[in-house]
């Protein structure tokens, strides 16, 4: 599951990029590590090539479009933009991604995305995680140094004029992880969907601050255990990574609105506040709110509201559940010694003895309802239930399976039928490549259709009712074997319980009659 990331920079030592990619540095203070000589040392493993540099480095082609175009004196303006490409690590085992192949899809990407940017392309083998994940850094100086045809994502002429600087907004980025999806499943490697959010929102920057503050926690610890005082605490937590936690918390079990702003109030001092159709969050000690954007889709409104109405449904159930016990569910015997041995009383001794009479009694009142008279027809009334179990069950998986293949089929018809029009019309537009640049999210859901047809062998496409009609079958179907397996399932413990319970009080006649003779054959040497 490839992913892509953007880092801007200010720094003014434009070698510095350069600098990061090619040698070792310390992941948490950021300076390089310097072998026993005292010079820098290389990474071990590296790709690196460059783009639009007119054979200059990528330091000195950045300083030269700054001083032809006049940019980038001041120290708060950005002079590179960093954009990383990390790529699912089972990718290298099972998709033969190897650091070449990387690279040139790194230089393939760059030259689609930033042209007229010089540009530094350089791949590396694995992350400071130890994932084992390739990834590919893209470095550009922030300048363009020549005009660039324009994109249905670019929205001013500063997008794509000569001696104009690059902008990150919402359409590029959105454009960029639409480029990375396609990048992967072109070079048929694990992909997710980068257009839809991520529960949990971590930044570079919160990423950087957790791991230092990890790093600061295991230290203190290290110098508290030398000296022999206690550790309160292993684990460390950035702000919102605590307010996440706190807000989940309450979560699972808050059924309303009301509830849950009440309770995160209560409980950890956090207020909650909607602005423009959206949830904010405001911790005890801070004047400004954090965002449920910079949070992570879990924490939006939508997903809040859609959590508290599960919960109170599942609360419904379990109250109609409550008012329906089943009081002739038969459980196993207790083994008193053993909870004897772990230290519990005489009074837990008195009531496990009523408890296994009660489940004693139960076992050999199905044993009379079963009609078994024997211990080798309970055994084979019980492998019996346990078959038709194990068969209903079977059913069921089988037709889960069917109706999520139906699903997936009805999903690609949908998008295969919803936009083979766009696809006809690349052929007549007076533009192909800004038509299909408008509708690329579009014309790559028809393509994906369009081959997962080909897989399957599928030459007739079904109708979207006949789909909808062989479903509901399927779904009717299902809860039908359900309906056995649940009924059948439901026999087999109860029958398997009693069927231990049998065994364990055999055991303890027996157990007691070894007991009783050893005793005797005392006295008779007495």
């Amino acid at each position: 599951m490839a992913t892509i990331k953007h880092t801007s920079s200010k720094n003014s030592d434009l070698t510095a990029p350069e600098h990061y990619l090619t040698f070792q540095h310390n992941e948490y203070t950021g300076l390089p590590i310097l072998d026993e000589n005292g010079h820098p040392k290389l990474r071990e493993e590296y790709l690196l090539d460059t783009l639009e540099c007119g054979g200059q480095s990528f330091a000195m082609a950045c300083l030269l479009a700054n001083r032809k175009y006049g940019k980038n004196f001041s120290p708060d303006d950005v002079k590179t933009h960093q954009y990383i490409i990390s790529f699912d690590p089972r990718d290298a085992a099972d998709n033969g991604l190897t650091l070449e192949k990387a690279q040139a899809l790194g230089l393939q990407f760059c030259k689609e995305n930033f042209p007229g940017h010089p540009a530094i392309v350089c791949s590396h083998p694995d992350g400071h995680n130890g994932a084992g994940n390739i990834h590919v850094h893209i470095v550009i100086c922030s300048v363009r140094v020549r005009d660039i045809p324009r994109q249905p994502y670019m929205e001013k002429p500063c997008d794509w004029q000569e001696g104009m600087k690059h902008r990150c907004t919402a359409a590029m980025l959105r454009h960029l992880r639409v480029e990375t999806m396609e990048l992967c499943q072109e070079a048929g490697l694990y992909q997710i969907d980068l257009l839809n959010g991520t529960g949990e929102r971590i930044t570079e920057k919160e990423y950087w601050a957790q791991r230092r503050g990890q790093r600061r926690l295991d230290h203190a610890n290290q110098k508290a255990a030398a000296s022999g005082q206690p550790i309160r605490q292993t684990k460390f937590e950035t702000e919102k990574a605590t307010l996440r936690r706190q807000i989940r918390s309450v979560l699972t079990k808050a059924t309303s609105l009301e509830e849950f702003s009440a309770q995160l109030l209560q409980e950890h001092g956090v207020t909650v506040s909607e602005s423009r159709g959206r949830f904010s969050y405001r911790t005890a000690d801070r004047t400004k709110p954090i965002s449920s954007r910079k949070l992570g889709d879990d924490f939006s409104k939508e997903k809040v509201l859609a959590v508290l109405a599960e919960n109170a449904e599942r609360k419904k159930t379990a109250s109609l559940r409550r008012s329906d016990p089943n009081p002739d569910r038969i459980s196993r015997l207790i083994d008193i010694q053993a909870k004897l041995a772990a230290d519990k009383g005489a009074g837990y001794e008195h009531w496990a003895k009523i408890f296994n009479l009660k489940q004693m009694a139960k076992s050999l009142a199905l044993f009379t309802r079963y009609n078994l008279n024997s211990e080798e027809e309970l055994n084979a009334r019980v492998a019996e239930l346990q078959e038709k179990r194990d068969e209903a069950l079977k059913v069921v998986k089988d037709l889960e399976g069917r109706i999520k293949a139906n699903q997936e089929l009805s999903r690609h018809v949908l998008a295969y039928v919803q936009n083979k029009k766009l696809a006809q019309q690349i052929k007549t537009a007076k533009n192909p490549e800004t038509f299909r640049e408008q509708h690329r999210a579009e014309l790559t859901a028809y393509q994906a259709a369009a081959a997962y047809f080909k897989a399957q062998k599928i030459t007739k496409l079904p109708s979207l009712k006949q789909l909808e009609a062989e479903r509901e079958q399927l779904i009717s179907e299902k809860a039908r074997f359900y309906e056995a397996y649940r009924e059948a399932k439901k026999a087999w413990i109860e029958l398997s319980n009693a069927q231990h319970n049998l065994e364990s009080m055999l055991r303890q006649v027996e157990r007691h009659q070894v007991q009783e003779g050893g005793l005797h054959d005392t006295d008779i040497a007495h």
